[in-house]
């Protein structure tokens, strides 16, 4: 079975990981395809930096970096996994990513890093659950220790 995992930095996002992880450790058989997704340089950002490769090389660098920690859990466990940072709309190319894989399923925080605090679901994840035609795991961070 190959399951998609979303990645962005957030608390939520790590605690998906740790439920695929776990999944593992209870039996399940699994690759995993790590996915982050960098959304495109603002019309600002491309102004002032007049370079646009150099825009994109950082945010493929800051996604690899997102990525390296959950791809080296994964393989302390001995679960196979395929790296990919992306560029674009997250929902969009995360659902791309998963039907481009072949992955069975999704996992993904239910909550980004634009917003960890919010009481509901983010609006990439709430995207993915309305678009999806695979099965997705949403998975919250862990309450924080007062």
């Amino acid at each position: 079975m190959k399951w998609l995992v979303a990645v962005d930095g957030s608390q939520a996002a790590l605690a998906a990981v740790r439920h695929a992880l776990a999944l593992h450790a209870s039996g399940l058989r699994m690759t995993c395809v790590l996915a982050n997704v960098q959304e495109p340089p603002t019309l600002y950002e491309m102004a002032v930096a007049h370079d646009v490769q150099r825009l994109r090389d950082l945010r493929a660098s800051a996604g690899a970096d997102l990525l390296r920690t959950p791809e080296q859990w994964l393989g302390a466990a001995g679960v196979a996994c395929e790296i990919e940072v992306a560029g674009g709309e997250p929902a969009t190319v995360l659902l791309e990513l998963a039907e481009n894989y072949g992955c069975e399923a999704i996992v993904i925080g239910a909550r980004g890093v634009s917003d960890p605090q919010g009481t509901g679901l983010g609006s990439v994840v709430s995207a993915v659950l309305a678009r999806a035609e695979r099965p997705v795991t949403v998975v919250r961070a862990p309450a924080a220790v007062a």
